[in-house]
């Protein structure tokens, strides 16, 4: 991948957090969770603490703890409910770079991760029409 392509990655990902930050923190969540819970209804629990009065950064913050501990990556330099009450949509790019950099890929999901790593990282061709005689 070139820098434009990495560079284009970053871009779009950071648009998707600014404005709907739900779907990432459900990405993000999913493979911390390692498929345990799928994105969708950790976007949804996300979405409605953004709209109650407890604000979702609460939530997303013990995400970033857990995966913190999964991956023994340091608090520095603050503490994480700090890092995603100062600058929630800087936190969740973070993280999902965090993740991207650890080979996921976090548009397919945990699942779809797992058969790409026992593939060797390969993901086998896509069959155009489906089966033909």
């Amino acid at each position: 991948m070139g820098s434009s392509e990495i560079f284009f990655v970053f871009l779009i990902s950071c648009c998707v957090t600014l404005w709907c930050p739900c779907v990432t923190f459900g990405r993000i969540a999913e493979i911390i969770d390692k498929g345990s819970t799928s994105c969708g209804p950790s976007g949804l629990i996300y979405a409605t603490l953004c709209l109650s009065i407890f604000h979702a950064c609460i939530y997303s913050c013990f995400y970033r703890s857990k995966m913190r501990k999964q991956y023994h990556l340091e608090a520095s330099p603050c503490c994480d409910c700090l890092v995603h009450w100062c600058c929630e949509p800087c936190a969740l790019c973070q993280e999902y770079r965090e993740l991207k950099n650890r080979g996921f890929d976090l548009d397919i999901g945990w699942q779809a991760n797992m058969e790409k790593k026992a593939l060797g990282g390969i993901t086998p061709p896509a069959m155009e029409g489906g089966m033909m005689r």
